[in-house]
């Protein structure tokens, strides 16, 4: 039976996606519930459109698909399709789905935000709204008591309009922005910086996965890439914005590199990095899907991984014990995984469980790096 969000005499029944056979976790929050409940008795136009941002597995776009025309933003495949599911699941028209590097829709009447976590993507996507609403279009944030600091009202000040936030209902809150046209700012740049003891440059949009600086992890993973001619394709798995991926097409000039991310902003980087670092960067494509989902099967002979250990904001290891079932389908016989994980998440155990065989390659205080043949 699926969970069901029930309000105002209304039922939807949301799974989050992908789907498990044991799900412990619900496809909405508090926030989407008090989101719904403000603008329950609003009189909207069917033809001017609602922006949705962030809905993690749509939730807010199923709810409002019957009301009014309705876009909705993000960054994760994963949430796309999760939109998609849930709104066949429950017999509900079609909405425009779009990602944060797409164009919006002009003149909306009502945004709604579920505010993201991580800064720099709130950021753009506040200036992104700063140049196109027009001044009796409603913006309203949403997020956890807890996720709504000083500065995040900071930032939806500074770069889209006077902030204010409601009381708390079931520990979460409203921020309320009127849109103000002359903060409009140029749209900024991806984050470029160095990695110098490789040679690489990498340039980062809003979203990426550790976009300021290289993550200690994948520092300890580009010191143990291989490089061998048995080597002929090569996928890395979670890209972000293709370090990984760039290094393996180096020392494996003869290998196709495919780098694979559930971001939209995160392919984009990495298609733009291998442009930047490589000498013939039609050597790497970047694709985007559910971990390796897309991927023909015994189509690779090695896997490079530096799993999440969250979806959207819930920590979780179902994604990276998915991650290494994929990769085991993926690899020819003899191929292998590479895997680097915190030493706490205990990564050897599992791939054990899957592969029957696990040896630690490379270990430091804080990282284990992990090879499995298949």
């Amino acid at each position: 039976m699926k969970p069901a969000l029930t309000l105002h005499d209304r039922t939807l029944k949301l799974n989050r996606f992908p789907i498990r056979k044991i799900e412990t976790l619900q496809a909405w929050d508090a926030a989407d519930e008090y989101l719904i409940n403000h603008t329950h008795d609003m009189e909207l136009d069917p033809q001017r459109p609602i922006l949705i941002l962030n809905d993690s597995f749509g939730a807010l776009s199923c709810w409002f698909a019957e009301r009014a025309n309705v876009t909705t933003v993000t960054d994760s495949f994963v949430a796309k399709q999760g939109c998609i599911a849930n709104l066949t699941a429950n017999q509900l028209p079609n909405v425009n789905i779009i990602d944060c590097l797409a164009e919006l829709p002009k003149n909306p009447q009502l945004v709604l935000i579920k505010l993201p976590k991580n800064n720099r993507l709130l950021t753009w996507q506040l200036q992104q709204l700063c140049h196109l609403l027009p001044e009796d279009c409603m913006v309203i944030g949403a997020a956890k008591v807890k996720d709504i600091h000083t500065s995040t009202l900071k930032l939806c000040d500074k770069y889209l309009g006077e902030t204010k936030t409601s009381l708390a209902v079931k520990k979460a809150r409203l921020v309320f922005i009127k849109p103000n046209a002359s903060l409009a700012k140029p749209m900024p740049e991806a984050k470029a910086w160095d990695v110098p003891e490789h040679d690489i440059r990498l340039s980062n949009h809003a979203n990426v996965f550790s976009g300021e600086s290289l993550d200690i992890g994948a520092r300890l993973l580009l010191n143990h890439i291989p490089q061998g001619l048995k080597y002929k394709d090569i996928i890395d798995l979670g890209c972000g914005n293709g370090v990984i991926g760039i290094k393996a097409a180096r020392r494996n000039p003869q290998a196709k590199i495919t780098c694979v991310d559930e971001s939209f902003m995160a392919a984009a980087s990495c298609t733009e990095n291998a442009k930047q670092n490589l000498e013939a960067p039609e050597q790497l494509t970047a694709i985007v899907t559910d971990c390796l989902a897309d991927i023909e099967h015994s189509s690779a002979d090695l896997v490079l991984c530096n799993p999440p250990f969250h979806q959207q904001t819930t920590i979780t290891d179902h994604i990276a014990w998915q991650m290494f079932c994929d990769a085991k389908q993926v690899l020819r016989p003899k191929g292998e995984l590479i895997v680097i994980g915190n030493r706490q998440l205990g990564y050897d155990d599992k791939l054990k469980r899957l592969f029957g065989n696990v040896e630690i390659i490379a270990q430091n205080d804080k990282f284990i790096v992990y090879q499995s043949v298949k």
